[in-house]
């Protein structure tokens, strides 16, 4: 049921405030309904209520905070990164439809795909440069999940060093080459941690730009 409630003063005059579409069924078309306000009442005097939450503001509420922990995850390993960015962005332009959603997701899927690949190319060489096989980096992984419980805040990245550096210098039984080594390895993932946390930053600016684009227009 529609119903146009037209606001009025207190002596019964019609006042100058907007005019309120009201749909208590859910089912009415808010376009329509709108339009056949401001047909009879002017226009910018009417807007639309309904009696349910806008599922695009709660959308776009569960998108931005899983931005946020995708961008986290660039730099802290545990968390989902890149790739829960594409799925993000892609999920909220699915759901808004909207040009401006669209645009702005394709834009900030790419630029999180560009990162990832990067880092990964960016570390793979250097590893292949010193000769690091992927053994070291495993306990290295293991040793960084223990170092985050037993550490506060920087075990994550102590643990991980330590990890390496002790799986390199078992494998090579030289102490100087396993830490140029392990310090190589360690710069050049920095880096591409480095370039992949700007690039998903990026997509996440590229989010608040296509919600402000969207709702603005709306």
């Amino acid at each position: 049921m529609l119903v146009v409630d037209e606001l009025r003063d207190a002596d019964g005059g019609e006042a100058d405030a907007e005019l309120v579409v009201l749909d208590f069924s859910g089912d009415a078309d808010e376009h329509d309904s709108t339009l056949a306000c401001r047909a009879r009442f002017g226009e910018g005097r009417c807007r639309h209520h309904t009696g349910h939450v806008d599922y695009e503001i709660i959308t776009t509420v569960i998108a931005g905070l899983l931005l946020v922990v995708a961008v986290l995850g660039t730099i802290i390993p545990i968390l989902p990164g890149s790739i829960l960015t594409v799925i993000t962005l892609i999920g909220w332009a699915w759901v808004l439809g909207s040009p401006a959603a669209w645009t702005a997701a394709i834009i900030g899927a790419g630029l999180a795909i560009a990162g990832l690949s990067a880092s990964a190319v960016l570390t793979g060489r250097k590893m292949k440069r010193e000769q690091i096989p992927n053994g070291p980096v495993l306990v290295g992984v293991v040793c960084a999940i223990v170092g985050m419980f037993v550490i506060p805040v920087v075990g994550l990245f102590v643990g991980f060093a330590v990890g390496l550096l002790a799986a390199e210098f078992a494998r090579r039984r030289d102490f100087k080459a396993a830490a140029r080594s392990s310090w190589e390895a360690l710069k050049s993932m920095g880096l591409g941690i480095l370039v992949e946390f700007g690039c998903a930053s990026l997509a996440a600016s590229s989010f608040a730009i296509g919600t402000l684009v969207h709702f603005l227009n709306r």
